[in-house]
């Protein structure tokens, strides 16, 4: 049974949403500044959700969802001043589009940031239910405090089934067609996570029809993914409509598992401010015939509504709407220094603390250090968990960095994915909303390019573009580097790429020591950190790299990020030849045995950057600055990368103190790294290779 009282929120909720429509349409010049789409046509579905959600839960609306963020409890002018990109916008200040939400309020559903790529939202979403069913499995997260980060904790009472919290994912029924979209559903069956996905079908993407572009529709589709329960509506019907949408939230909220709603709507106003319908629909006259508010009109009118109550809720809208856009008009614009804010969260981490090299330690190898950082990391912190492609227990990982991790923690901390990198990356969004700190691992750099698409537009801008209130805590392994006839899928270097990406840090390191106190520093730090692991230097197998084995640091020590080490320090007599090499991984051991075989120890200083973003660029320069010449060393093909911005950004620094220009080695530009040995090694910097290339320099 519905109320009277439901009915009156869901139709003033409806005709608030339907005024700001007509009202960016009546000031058309002035809201279209910036581009914007509404809910019109969509309001039922998007009312009857936002209205049945609880502080507790979560929701990823999508860029049309104004509806359901009225139903949450967001006035008009909130979304008003995102419209206009103003500083008080309370979702991003200013710095992304209208219904771009992300909240953190303590009396509204939270919602993380997520982008405009449509389906993106759905692996983020679905790594919120993902770190809900890990709260809820097992004893780590006793009951009374499973969800005690929550800023209404207080007030839950989560031995109430119907109180336990759900995420909800709405998407466009266009969007569904993505491979991410895919991923989601099938962790979701998979793992049977507490989601509701609520798909609102208007039958278009921009110009592209459904017959276009898809061979069946939600509903028919998620039928190919077992164990989730669905259920498709006429998203125009309140009461049908806000009756599904309670019965999937009792299932979910209580047996914890997903469902989907497909609701079919018609599209009544332009997809976008930029894109308007009357440019290529032909269907506008059928859409009307379907629209949701004279229908809910009417459906008042039957349930005891008067003419007047009905007018009268409709013209209060009105008033609201046309007042809180006159307040939205004159709020303040950002301020140029407000584009430097939040970037990054602070990190605690700002020194170098804890024993590196404790006396009677044992000397280990470069990838027991990173095993044994995470297992202190999992016995101290019931947050951490791992995950990614075979870094469970019958292998733990391909490179036995995960070795025994399964065992010693249980299958619900440490388990395999299916290979979907973009989910493995992607989710840690989620998992780190919901209070949870995972380290996850992508198999070989080769294979992260299907996970850059969630690392660039969710993980590294949710900070920036939330205003600070969700930085993505998360640590991402990846084996990296040519180890010895790898072959072309196992061999790459891909760091200019990620470290091209803003809003996430990346470390580099060369031995085991640095190698677990930068994991221990990015498990801290609130953002999103890269370690790339050069699979070369993990056993120190390769000729040349023993250095990459070290002291096992004691469990308390920690290396933050932009602090380069200066491994090979000179001091610079008067009327010598002396260098800098800058360099990182495995470009470190070329340098360390070049110097030695050419006996310049006392000429060539070494500068180890360890992380490449934060740069430690005062150490760089101060060395270089000294010496007068500098050689940049990467395993990288040497065109178009990080070594040359690095070195353009020395010789542009150091110009004045320079004796011959800035010079750069990497391996040959060729598409891939070659099976056969010999053209490996013809491919790739050696040895031998730096040899020649310092001595070049110094006699320059």
């Amino acid at each position: 049974m519905i109320s009277k009282e439901i009915y009156k929120k869901a139709f003033s909720n409806l005709c608030t949403a339907k005024s700001l429509a007509e009202l960016y349409e009546e000031n058309f010049k002035v809201t279209s500044k910036y581009v914007h789409a509404t809910s019109r046509g969509h309001e039922v579905i998007q009312t009857a959700v936002g209205m049945q959600l609880l502080p507790q839960d979560y929701v990823f609306p999508y860029y049309r969802d104004d509806s359901i963020l009225l139903g949450l409890g967001m006035t008009p002018k909130d979304v008003m001043l995102q419209l206009l990109a103003k500083k008080e916008d309370p979702f991003s200040g200013g710095r992304t589009y209208y219904a771009h939400p992300s909240l953190n309020d303590p009396d509204k559903p939270k919602i993380p940031h997520q982008s405009s790529a449509t389906g993106m939202q759905a692996i983020p979403a679905t790594g919120v239910a993902l770190g809900m069913k890990y709260r809820e499995t097992g004893d780590l997260f006793p009951k009374e405090d499973q969800y005690k980060f929550l800023l209404n904790y207080d007030t839950l009472n989560l031995a109430d089934k119907t109180q336990m919290p759900v995420c909800v994912c709405s998407l466009g029924d266009a969007c569904v067609t993505e491979g991410e979209v895919a991923e989601a559903f099938q962790m979701a069956a998979l793992k049977q996570l507490p989601i509701l996905y609520v798909v609102q079908d208007n039958g278009w993407d921009i110009s592209a029809s459904e017959a276009e572009t898809r061979a069946q529709s939600a509903y028919e589709y998620i039928q190919g993914f077992k164990g989730v329960e669905a259920f498709t509506i006429d998203g125009t019907d309140f009461n049908k409509t806000y009756t599904t949408v309670q019965k999937a939230l009792k299932i979910i909220r209580e047996e914890r598992r997903p469902i989907l709603i497909h609701a079919k709507v018609p599209l009544l106003n332009h997809h976008t401010s930029g894109v308007r319908m009357e440019w290529y629909r032909d269907d506008l006259d059928e859409a009307k015939l379907r629209d949701p508010y004279p229908k809910m009109k009417a459906l008042l009118l039957e349930n005891n509504f008067t003419a007047d109550e009905v007018e009268a809720i409709e013209a209060l809208a009105r008033v609201k709407v046309k007042e809180d856009y006159q307040e939205a008009l004159t709020a303040e614009d950002p301020k140029p220094a407000d584009l430097f804010t939040h970037d990054f969260a602070p990190t605690p981490i700002t020194e170098e603390k804890g024993e590196r090299s404790p006396a009677g330690a044992d000397k280990v190898v470069m990838v027991d250090c990173a095993l044994f950082a995470i297992e202190e990391l999992m016995k101290k912190h019931k947050e951490c968990l791992l995950y990614g492609q075979d870094v469970g227990g019958r292998l733990g990982g391909v490179f036995r960095e995960a070795a025994t991790l399964a065992q010693k923690f249980g299958d619900n901390r440490v388990f395999n994915t299916a290979i979907q990198e973009a989910f493995i990356i992607g989710s840690t969004v989620g998992v780190s909303a919901v209070g949870l700190k995972p380290i996850v691992e992508v198999q070989f750099a080769d294979y992260i390019w299907p996970g850059l698409n969630q690392l660039f537009t969710e993980v590294s801008r949710s900070c920036y573009l939330s205003n600070g209130k969700w930085p993505v805590s998360m640590v991402l392994r990846v084996p990296i580097g040519a180890y010895g006839s790898g072959g072309p899928y196992h061999s790459s270097s891909v760091e200019s790429v990620v470290s091209n990406i803003r809003g996430i840090k990346i470390a580099y390191p060369s031995n085991g020591a640095d190698l677990k106190g930068l994991m221990k520093a990015a498990y801290y730090d609130p953002n999103p950190c890269v370690i790339f692991e050069h699979k070369g230097l993990y056993w120190s197998k390769v000729p040349g790299t023993k250095a990459a084995t070290s002291v096992e640091p004691s469990e308390d020590y920690v290396l933050p990020f932009g602090k380069a080490n200066l491994i090979q320090e000179i001091w610079k007599q008067e009327n010598e030849d002396t260098m800098s090499i800058i360099t990182y991984g495995m470009g470190v051991h070329w340098a360390l045995n070049a110097t030695e075989e050419l006996g310049l120890q006392e000429q060539v200083e070494i500068v180890d950057l360890r992380t490449l973003y934060p740069l430690d660029e005062e150490s760089i320069m101060k060395s270089v600055k000294k010496t007068g010449k500098c050689l940049v060393v990467t395993e990288e093909p040497s065109d178009n990368t990080f070594a040359r911005a690095l070195s353009g950004k020395i010789q542009e620094v150091c110009f004045t103190d320079l004796d011959a220009p800035v010079m750069t080695i990497g391996s040959e530009n060729m598409p891939a790294i070659p099976l056969n040995a010999t053209l490996e090694e013809t491919m790739i910097p050696s040895t031998a290779k730096v040899k020649a290339k310092i001595e070049k320099l110094l006699a320059y």
